[in-house]
């Protein structure tokens, strides 16, 4: 034990005195921030950077967008015109992805679809989230009786088969953009309300919302300047998922017929018409309209996730 002693008495003597001066503090080192300052937005921006899915189909979406505006018209070919010399040719430098059975040029029908597609798919999100977040929010904030009547309600309304839905009224209007715009629409709303009233029951018992009622604030003012923007994180991932929902049941209801009618382009009644010739080589027809649906799902899909991870506040580091 002494032997120890002695050794860790050596061992201190041969250690310099210059290494136990004390480091001179810095004051602007102390006050210095390590981490630069994020906002939510800003924050979950960068976390959504990281997701090489998700901004893989981001990147998609935006070219896609941009062909469906921009693709008709760097075309040389009328997305209507006929020429029946041309019927069925394949792939070629002068017809990029072939023609159909009228010798129309199926680029030019391809990015044409694309903005029905978009278009319907937009719309069809935009008024969900118009009327979900109004009945939600309503329904969630008053409460009581009034919230377990509007609920009722959405339960009705839910337990409708969705697509049966769709298909009646479709039939009973007539084929047409703004007909298919409707029937979405008619039920298409109840996922984002209950969304939002959950949020909201959740929300509304905080201490910033308690405030605003105690000092005699309008409803319509909590809910528009307290509860929207806190809740809406889940209502742009819902609207992400939305837009796919609404692209594959109009391509579903073109293929039925009764979507969009000819000599306009759908890509529903494209893979429709390409689907009988699919048995006479003639590939190309069913192929680019069922690859573009196909891709454009993947795409909004794997964005609504990358999104839910990104705007997640737990997830916040």
């Amino acid at each position: 034990m002494e032997l120890k002693k002695q050794h860790e008495r050596h061992i201190a003597a041969d250690i310099p005195d210059e290494w136990f001066v004390p480091k001179k503090s810095n004051e602007g080192e102390a006050e210095a921030v390590v981490r630069p300052s994020l906002s939510y937005w800003k924050d979950a921006w960068r976390r959504l950077l990281k997701n090489k899915l998700a901004m893989a189909g981001l990147t998609f979406l935006v070219l896609l967008a941009f062909m469906a505006i921009f693709g008709p018209i760097i075309s040389p070919h009328d997305v209507t015109e006929q020429k029946l010399m041309n019927q069925n040719l394949p792939p070629s430098s002068k017809h990029w992805f072939g023609t159909d059975e009228l010798g129309r040029d199926v680029f030019s029908r391809t990015w044409y679809g694309a903005r029905i597609s978009l278009f319907v798919g937009i719309v069809a999100a935009l008024i969900d989230f118009i009327i979900g977040v109004v009945y939600g929010g309503v329904a969630g904030y008053k409460g009581g009786k009034t919230d377990n009547v509007m609920m009722r309600i959405v339960e009705v309304l839910y337990g409708l088969p969705y697509l049966l839905i769709v298909i009646l009224i479709s039939v009973v209007m007539g084929p047409g953009l703004f007909t298919i715009i409707f029937a979405l629409t008619v039920t298409g709303w109840i996922g984002m309300a209950r969304i939002v009233r959950g949020q909201v029951l959740q929300i509304k018992n905080y201490e910033f919302v308690l405030a605003s009622k105690t000092f005699g604030t309008k409803t319509s003012r909590i809910i528009k300047k307290n509860l929207l923007p806190n809740t809406m994180g889940p209502i742009i991932v819902q609207m992400t998922l939305t837009v796919p929902s609404a692209i594959f049941a109009e391509a579903f209801l073109s293929f039925l017929g009764l979507g969009i009618q000819p000599p306009f382009a759908s890509w529903g009644s494209m893979a429709s018409d390409g689907l009988s010739t699919i048995l006479s080589g003639h590939w190309w027809r069913l192929f680019f309209p069922a690859f573009f649906i196909s891709l454009t799902m993947f795409s909004f899909n794997v964005l609504g996730d990358g999104l839910q991870d990104a705007l997640d506040p737990k997830l916040r580091r």
